[in-house]
């Protein structure tokens, strides 16, 4: 969702276009890879369910695939043609929605990386839902899928993705207790992102956010005659001495940084920086680290209440 992205003049939006559609013949290949990178955090994952009693009621929800039929409510139940299960706010802390951003300007990838940013991002987004899933947790693709308790989780958001345009996280889906975790550049001009933050605070969920950049927008090594492109608008800018918009360019991104780290610490959320150049294991171990505290944390709550 990129306008403030680096690039050269190679590709530019036809071939972005082009590698768009793309998305859903790479998704075979992205799940192994995915499948791949949780195997290898898997034996630190020791999952975040913590069984506990005396929850409070929160709401009830539409009875889901997967889940043992006992859970129904069945008086509920009995008023509509739908089974409902009664869902208690530590049982709501065990979903987590999940959102990739596909824009244009996440299909770049410069000489300094093997993959694109949309690419990882999509592989760190069905790793984790191998890991979620495969702990019993409930997963979600936001704005694409209902929320989902299976261990095929992995395939069946792959199907999604497959299937699914750029767009904005979904936030009306999201609730109280629950998870959100983003992952996207996050490039865009700040008031825009600032807006989508905002909705999601409004929710109530907690948000954990992963931007991924290719190593050159870090860098920025251009010098001499560059041509840089806008991949969401198409719109190209040439200057003589690249170098000089270096200082300017790195400062401009700590700028961003800085002010999406300071959102997330007031609101108690998370935000972490990946490199493409890096193993996909670092964000992925982050992001358990930071679900599984929150987890903790609800754990304590809940044996607070029962005492």
């Amino acid at each position: 969702m990129s306008t403030f992205a680096t690039g050269s003049a190679d590709g530019g939006v036809r071939g972005a276009l082009t590698e768009a559609k793309g998305v859903a013949s790479g998704l075979p290949d992205l799940l192994i890879e995915a499948r791949r990178v949780a195997a290898t955090v898997v034996a630190g994952w020791h999952g975040r369910r913590v069984a506990g009693r005396g929850e409070t009621f929160w709401q009830f929800r539409p009875f889901m695939p997967g889940e043992a039929a006992s859970t129904v409510d069945w008086r509920r139940s009995a008023r509509d043609d739908q089974y409902y299960v009664r869902e208690k706010e530590w049982e709501a802390a065990h979903m987590v929605w999940l959102w990739a951003d596909l824009s244009p300007s996440m299909m770049f990838r410069s000489r300094l990386s093997t993959v694109s940013k949309r690419d990882r991002a999509l592989v760190l987004l069905l790793a984790l839902t191998e890991l979620l899933s495969t702990a019993g947790e409930r997963v979600g693709l936001l704005g694409e899928s209902d929320p989902m308790l299976a261990r095929n989780a992995a395939e069946r958001i792959a199907d999604f993705l497959s299937r699914a345009e750029p767009r904005p996280p979904e936030t009306r889906m999201l609730r109280r207790f629950t998870d959100v975790v983003l992952i996207g550049d996050f490039l865009d001009p700040l008031p825009k992102t600032e807006a989508m933050l905002d909705a999601v605070v409004g929710s109530g969920a907690r948000a954990h956010l992963v931007q991924v950049v290719d190593p050159i927008e870090e860098t920025f090594p251009f010098s001499g005659r560059t041509e840089f492109i806008d991949p969401e608008s198409g719109v190209r800018h040439t200057v003589g001495r690249a170098e000089q918009y270096r200082d300017d360019y790195q400062a401009r991104l700590a700028a961003l940084r800085e002010r999406l780290s300071l959102i997330c610490r007031r609101l108690d959320w998370s935000f972490l920086v990946h490199r493409t150049d890096r193993p996909a294991t670092e964000p992925l171990l982050a992001i358990h680290a930071r679900l599984a505290d929150r987890h903790s944390h609800a754990a304590s709550s809940a044996w607070g209440k029962a005492a």
